[in-house]
């Protein structure tokens, strides 16, 4: 994977750049649509590219390592044979599945037992288990394996979480550079930091993180119910000891404003389920603000979905056509939805790249955000 910085804000620490891996470029920033189980719900691949634009999707290495299992995309020549998609993958590592299912899970040194959400089978998750599993799913990006602590957390048990973490990261980085990917392209590990929300662990995290020399850093442990202030607090701080010349990764983050603010901080690589599952709850993300779309309001409201005439679907629908789909339980409406928002969410990081190089980002962004965060 190689990286290149095209353009630096000079108001800000923005920057836009390019990711090359062997399954073609990504623009930075950019925002990866997430694709749980080997697809991003409720919209085709064709349309990912052709209307979205998306660049790169993000698969799950534990949902997908339960299901379809390991052996079906051997087989299969990897995840990016098995799904069509033929752009570069982001896999996670499942680190985050084990945090949100604290109850169905144990942690130990060597790794971690799990019961399946599927069928309460239990299963193993170790440093070098997630290497393989990920090597096995065939991305082009894979990630560390971790511990995503959650928030509040008390300062012993983020500290000892951290150090686990990164005695976790040694683990992975010898064996992933000891494998070799299995489909006959490169794959690149991503550390990630922690440390909660106390600033020594972040500092700490960061300077261990950056110590590895990877080809790019990811930032975890955020977007988990602190308060924004205090996750653009901890981004910023890691952003400000992470290399310069490596693609940084804010993991789980977010809503339009957050990414806008991340962007400024030097963040180049976002990810979230929240256009795509708010879309399928009939949550419309727009230039001008929020909508949302079950709301009576919009009944006999035969304008654009996006006001400003923007639009990321193949049909300029109008939003009384939108609402009348979901409250009528068509498919068709998160279908919609989904690719408006997802097609909105692209659309904001390629005008983020497009205002960073012609100088006038930070205009631009407190413009937006004032307009994002509004409630139609």
């Amino acid at each position: 994977m190689k990286f290149h910085i095209r353009h630096s804000d000079t108001s800000s620490n923005a920057r836009s750049g390019t990711i090359i891996t062997d399954h073609g470029k990504i623009d930075t920033p950019i925002f990866m649509p997430v694709g749980t189980a080997g697809t991003v719900k409720a919209i085709h691949n064709k349309d990912l590219t052709e209307q979205v634009n998306a660049e790169i999707i993000l698969g799950n290495t534990y949902h997908l390592y339960l299901r379809p299992g390991l052996d079906i995309l051997r087989k299969a020549g990897g995840l990016h044979k098995f799904n069509a998609w033929e752009k570069p993958i982001l896999t996670d590592s499942g680190g985050y599945q084990v945090y949100s299912l604290a109850h169905r899970r144990k942690l130990k040194e060597e790794g971690v037992v799990f019961q399946s959400h599927i069928d309460g089978s239990k299963h193993t998750f170790s440093p070098e288990s997630v290497m393989d599993i990920q090597r096995t799913i065939g991305g082009d990006i894979i990630m560390a394996f971790d511990e995503c602590t959650p928030y509040p957390c008390e300062y012993d048990y983020a500290k000892t979480s951290m150090e686990l973490t990164h005695r976790w990261l040694k683990r992975c980085c010898e064996h992933f550079d000891n494998t070799q990917g299995l489909y006959g392209y490169n794959q690149t590990l991503f550390p990630i930091v922690q440390g909660s929300t106390y600033k020594d662990l972040r500092k700490q995290s960061a300077a261990f993180i950056a110590e590895q020399n990877r080809d790019g850093n990811a930032i975890g442990g955020l977007s988990v119910g602190e308060p924004a202030e205090m996750m653009y607090e901890m981004t910023d701080l890691v952003c400000s000891i992470l290399p310069d010349d490596k693609p940084r990764y804010l993991m789980g983050v977010g809503t339009p404003v957050n990414i806008l603010e991340s962007i400024a901080m030097g963040v180049d690589m976002f990810d979230c389920v929240m256009p795509t599952r708010n879309a399928r709850n009939g949550m419309i993300f727009t230039s001008e603000g929020i909508i949302n779309m079950r709301n009576k309001k919009w009944e006999k409201d035969f304008s654009p979905i996006d006001t400003a005439g923007k639009t990321f679907v193949d049909v300029m629908y109008s939003k009384a056509y939108l609402r009348h789909l979901f409250v009528a339980g068509e498919m068709l409406g998160p279908i919609i939805a989904t690719m408006h928002n997802l097609g909105f969410y692209l659309w904001l990081v390629k005008e983020a790249r497009v205002h960073i190089e012609s100088g006038d980002f930070s205009t631009w962004k407190s413009i937006m955000v004032s307009k994002l965060s509004q409630r139609l």
